[in-house]
């Protein structure tokens, strides 16, 4: 929940995807080696896990 809170706080627009209700969005999270949710995919960034504050801020001046 905060992770989408502080993206739409930056005004960065995202996709979700349910891992509990796409059981292909679960596939994908263990293809990229997380195991746990969030996990945040952008153009040019490495995938990240998790609530990173730090993370969303950089995307957030790279996006805009």
């Amino acid at each position: 929940m905060m992770t989408k809170k502080t993206l739409a706080q930056y005004g960065v627009n995202f996709e979700e995807h349910n891992v509990q209700e796409e059981p292909a969005a679960m596939s994908a999270v263990k293809a990229l080696g997380f195991q746990a949710v969030p996990v945040i995919v952008a153009e040019g960034f490495e995938p990240v896990q998790g609530f990173r504050p730090d993370f969303l801020k950089n995307l957030a001046k790279e996006t805009m």
